[in-house]
C-alpha cells in the first residue's frame, strides 16, 4: 500500500541514453519491476523534466516505470537545444524508446499540463500502443490566452501588471511574442531578465496550498531560468499543433480507458478544457478536485492520481 507521501522506489535498475537524430542524446531512466506493467510519465513544460520524485504515483511492485527527459530538457543534451525540437520529434522519440526498451506496448501513459498535450498526441498518433491514459492538468492546446493568462491574469492583477509593466509600452499588447523573442535573443543577459520575470508569473498560482518550500527560490537558479527557452520556442510555434487539432482527432483514442484528473481551481489549464476533452471521450472518467489548483501534488490531485494509478495496475490493457 501506498503511504499518504505515495510510493517509495529504490534508485533506478537501468538508465542510459538514446540517440536521437545528428543533435540530441536523450536521458532515461527505469524504477520498480523490471518485467511490470510499463508506464511512461510524460514531463510538462515544455523543458521541464521527469525525475525519481515523480514515481511516487506508481506501485513499484506493480509497475516498470520509465522516465524520460524530453529533448533540450533535464539531463539531455544538448540543453536547452531547440534545434530538431518539435511535438512530432518528441513522439517519436516515445517510440524509439519504447522498442529501445522492447516494450510492445505501454500499459499506462501518464502527463500533466503539457505532458498531458503531449500524452493525448502521442495516443493520437500510435493509439495501438497506449493501454491507458492518466491526465492531469489538462492542456488542449488551444488559443494560449484562452487556456492560462485571461483567466490568471484577473485572479492575480498585481502580478500580471509587473510582467506587462517590464515590457516597452509599444509591446505591451503582445506578452507573449515580446517575452519570447527575448528569450530566444540569443543575448544571455536579456534572456535572463526576461525569464526571471517571466518565470516569476509562471511559479505564482500553481498550487491551491501554500507550499513547504517558497517556489521562487527557482529564480536564483540559471538553469531554471533558461529552460524557459524551449517553452518559448514551442508558444512561438504554437506548440507544433494545428489548431484544435487535439479534439479534432480525438476519436482515434475512443477506445483507450482515460482518466482526466483536475483542480477545480487551477488558474494555469483552466478546467474547461479538461470538461472538453471529457465530452469528446464519454467513456473517460473525469474527477475535479475542489481542493487542487494546477500542481500535482495538491491533496485531491494527488490522492486521485494515486488511486487511479493503483486502479489501473490492477487492469490488463
Amino acid at each position: 500500500m501506498a503511504s499518504t507521501a505515495g510510493y517509495a522506489h529504490s534508485d533506478a535498475f537501468d538508465q542510459g541514453c538514446l540517440q536521437v537524430g545528428e543533435i540530441h542524446n536523450l536521458y532515461y531512466a527505469q524504477y520498480g519491476k523490471p518485467n511490470g506493467k510499463p508506464v511512461i510519465f510524460v514531463h510538462g513544460g515544455p523543458g521541464a523534466a521527469a525525475g525519481k520524485t515523480f514515481t511516487c504515483f506508481f506501485n513499484p511492485d506493480v509497475y516498470r516505470v520509465v522516465m524520460l527527459d524530453q529533448r533540450g530538457a533535464g539531463k539531455s543534451t544538448p540543453f536547452m537545444e531547440i534545434r530538431e525540437n518539435t511535438t512530432q520529434l518528441l513522439i517519436q522519440d516515445f517510440e524509439t524508446l519504447r522498442e529501445r526498451l522492447s516494450i510492445p506496448k505501454w500499459h499506462m501513459v501518464f502527463g500533466g499540463s503539457w505532458g498531458s498535450t503531449l500524452a493525448i498526441a502521442y495516443a493520437e498518433a500510435h493509439p495501438d500502443m497506449v493501454g491507458s491514459l492518466v491526465l492531469r492538468g489538462v492542456w488542449l492546446s488551444r488559443d494560449l490566452d484562452d487556456q492560462d493568462h485571461s483567466v490568471r491574469r484577473h485572479m492575480f492583477p498585481e502580478d500580471w501588471e509587473a510582467v506587462i509593466n517590464y515590457l516597452p509600452e509599444a509591446e505591451r499588447s503582445n506578452p507573449y511574442l515580446a517575452y519570447c523573442t527575448r528569450l530566444l535573443s540569443g543575448d544571455q543577459q536579456v534572456a535572463l531578465e526576461a525569464a526571471k520575470v517571466w518565470n516569476r508569473w509562471v511559479l505564482i498560482g500553481g498550487s491551491l496550498e501554500m507550499p513547504k518550500e517558497d517556489p521562487l527560490w527557482l529564480l536564483e537558479n540559471e538553469d531554471f531560468l533558461l529552460s524557459c527557452k524551449i517553452t518559448a520556442h514551442y508558444f512561438l510555434n504554437s506548440l507544433f499543433l494545428e489548431k484544435g487539432q487535439l479534439l479534432r482527432d480525438v476519436k482515434k483514442i475512443q477506445h483507450i480507458p482515460t482518466s482526466i484528473i483536475h483542480g477545480r481551481y487551477d488558474v494555469m489549464c483552466p478546467p474547461k478544457g479538461a470538461w472538453d476533452l471529457h465530452k469528446a471521450l464519454p467513456q473517460s472518467n473525469i474527477f475535479f478536485n475542489r481542493d487542487s489548483g494546477h500542481a500535482t501534488m495538491d491533496p485531491g490531485n494527488f490522492k486521485k492520481l494515486l488511486e487511479v494509478c493503483d486502479a489501473y495496475g490492477a487492469d490488463q490493457f
